[in-house]
């Protein structure tokens, strides 16, 4: 008798089985909890009330492409330094604001590697325009303050940061220049 087809049988049945288990794991990794699990999950973290959970943490369980925009005001002239050290506040601005309130928003953004853009704005006044329209979509938004130690005037607003879905962050974002 001929078994010669038994070694490519085990190998793909072994192929099968490693398949549905990695899928499984995944569905697992990636699936909501129902809404009582939800509620259990958030009191056994001491993580804020669903109420106060951003409305960007229901957008990350449906949209993918993540991105953080920081917005740097062109009218301050800060150098080169400045505008890092500014964007770098705003980042971590941002983070901390929704880190307890939007944690699966982060984890979407980290996935898509933690995307940055900065682009420039002319003004603070511009900049405060900008700022209410990214609050009416409900996209989390950090705008840093400056404490005037250096090149700037203190409490001038500098750059701000906003997180959310690539194509909403675009529309509000998408025609300002880079810097």
């Amino acid at each position: 008798m001929d078994l010669s087809w038994l070694p490519a049988l085990l190998l793909g049945a072994g192929c099968f089985a490693l398949g549905y288990l990695i899928a499984n794991r995944r569905r697992q990794f990636f699936s909501v909890p129902a809404a009582a699990d939800e509620a259990l999950i958030l009191k056994k973290n001491k993580q804020p009330k669903p109420s106060q959970i951003l409305e960007i943490e229901k957008l990350a369980d449906i949209l993918e492409d993540f991105k953080m925009v920081l917005v740097v005001r062109n009218d301050l002239k800060m150098g080169k330094g400045k505008i890092a050290a500014q964007c770098s506040h705003a980042t971590l601005g941002l983070y901390k604001k929704i880190s307890k309130k939007a944690p699966k928003a982060l984890n979407r953004w980290e996935m898509c590697g933690q995307v940055k853009v900065v682009v420039k704005i002319e003004s603070e006044e511009e900049m405060l325009i900008l700022q209410e329209r990214v609050k009416s979509l409900n996209l989390p938004t950090h705008v840093t303050v400056d404490a005037g130690r250096t090149q700037i005037a203190p409490n001038s607003r500098t750059v701000m940061a906003i997180l959310g879905p690539a194509d909403m962050v675009d529309d509000v974002t998408g025609g300002l220049k880079l810097l």
